[in-house]
């Protein structure tokens, strides 16, 4: 759309309000936008990716080399690598230029979620499932996996005695706790960790040991999100408690800041107190204002404002369980996949054109108004001159196929910046055929030849019909 058709005080809504569109392309379980917004990676429950165009929501792109279902996804910066975690132990680093695996690494367990480095695509951690975290290295063939700790930091003072029952006693309880989720601070520095016992730690990524940890809940520690500005955490856990932490600048320690002097404040805490709804997935908006969350059992979006803490905005939805959703990073538009259809759904805001833009000189009109033209009104150029350039056109042979970018976007995009090459033969999905549902939230493949009987049973007797009419009718030609 035209931007200059648009209202600009609509443009300024920061949250969107309707549900506008639908994307199917296989079940999808999880969804990750580029740093840019221009692509969508959606990750099915058959192992699939694929990848959207957010201009035309068309497939740009599909990767295929798991074998069970997507559980994370991470884009590097400039938008060319996509790191893929699965319930098949894999992790695959995909080059988005040609499709191609630029690494797999097998892990020991299923992974939870895995992240990229900000600014190295080389280097990612995960989080896996009953083990520890661990970092992976994969600038060489062959990867290099450096465990992470998973016990909380106690910090101790000087000069204090210890009781050997309670360090035995408190390494034990330490010994039960598993990291869940880790991510990468804004400039890769440390790795945010949540725990099973309701714990963060900081880590730091060079030298793989905790610097501070805080005890944020009760329950388990689900996801954590940052905020563009890096400095704002955002924590959704068991006890169904959203909460958005502020941290401080951890790229000053050893400058202006000291490990000890780590604190880290809980700002917000979004909860319903009324239906005590668990939350299946939060996240941020593009600016950091508004958090907005998927409920368990239920179809609509929450999306509170952080100024004050208040809800203002509950997106309908379909009719049917949300899953993960994200927010666009540059635009009022939010995601959503569905549990049990797999489908992924888009809000944004619906904004009427004002073709009064176009021209000083332009009016609107309630009605139609019956207008005559002059004949030679609109005759730019004589008539002679324009048959003979439809002429000259016609041999020319039309490119359907090269992007050119409008000079607004060569601008705001920088040198490095990349584009996932146009592919004209991406072959339609069936896997979403393959799947179905048995429960909320819980999906099994088909049997083979499962909804076929009917088809083949009525095949059958409309093949046995035919035959015995046509050896009737051949009876009777012969009694005649």
């Amino acid at each position: 759309m035209n931007l200059s058709l648009i209202d600009p005080f609509i443009l300024a809504q920061d949250y969107p309000d309707t549900l506008t569109e639908k994307l199917s392309d296989g079940h999808a379980t999880c969804l990750r936008f580029n740093h840019t917004g221009d692509y969508l990676a959606s990750g099915r429950v058959d192992g699939t990716v694929v990848i959207f165009d957010i201009e035309t929501n068309g497939v740009a792109r599909k990767l295929q080399g798991h074998t069970r279902q997507i559980q994370s996804l991470s884009w590097s910066r400039d938008g060319r690598y996509l790191l893929t975690s699965s319930q098949d132990w894999k992790c695959i680093l995909w080059d988005l230029k040609d499709g191609s695996r630029v690494r797999t690494v097998r892990f020991e367990a299923p992974v939870y979620i895995a992240e990229l480095h900000p600014f190295n695509h080389l280097l990612f951690v995960a989080s896996l499932f009953e083990d520890q975290p661990v970092l992976v290295d994969v600038s060489s063939s062959k990867p290099i996996k450096r465990i992470l700790p998973s016990a909380p930091f106690r910090q101790q003072t000087e000069g204090e005695e210890v009781d050997p029952a309670v360090a035995a006693k408190q390494a034990a309880q330490d010994a039960k706790h598993s990291t869940c989720v880790t991510i990468f601070t804004a400039f890769g520095n440390h790795i945010i960790a949540g725990t099973s016992k309701g714990w963060i730690n900081i880590i730091e990524t060079e030298t793989c040991t905790t610097i501070h940890s805080m005890r944020l809940c009760n329950g388990v520690i689900i996801l954590l999100r940052l905020a563009g500005n890096g400095r704002d955490l955002l924590s959704n856990s068991s006890d169904r408690v959203i909460r958005t932490v502020i941290m401080p600048d951890l790229s000053q320690l050893g400058i202006d800041l000291e490990p000890s002097n780590i604190k880290l404040h809980v700002e917000h805490k979004f909860q319903d107190v009324v239906n005590r709804l668990s939350w299946n997935h939060v996240t941020f908006s593009s600016t950091g204002e508004f958090v907005t969350a998927t409920t368990f059992m239920n179809p609509d979006i929450y999306v509170w404002e952080r100024s004050h803490g208040s809800l203002v905005k509950i997106l309908e939805g379909p009719r049917e369980e949300l899953g993960v959703v994200e927010w666009h990073p540059s635009r009022p538009m939010v995601v959503a996949c569905g549990l049990e259809s797999g489908c992924i759904y888009i809000w944004s805001i619906i904004s009427p054109q004002k073709w009064s833009a176009l021209a000083p000189d332009f009016g609107e009109v309630e009605e139609n108004v019956e207008y005559v033209e002059r004949e030679d009104e609109f005759d730019v150029h004589p008539a002679e001159q324009v048959h003979q350039r439809r002429l000259d056109l016609e041999d020319e042979e039309p490119d359907a196929v090269t992007l050119h970018p409008s000079k607004a976007e060569a601008d705001a995009e920088s040198a490095n910046a990349f584009g996932v090459p146009v592919i004209l033969d991406v072959s339609d999905s069936e896997s979403g055929e393959d799947v179905v549902a048995v429960g909320p939230g819980t999906m099994r493949r088909r049997t083979p030849g499962a909804g076929r009987e009917g088809v083949n049973g009525d095949t059958e007797k409309d093949s046995r019909a035919t035959t015995n009419g046509t050896s009737r009718t051949t009876g009777r030609n012969r009694r005649r």
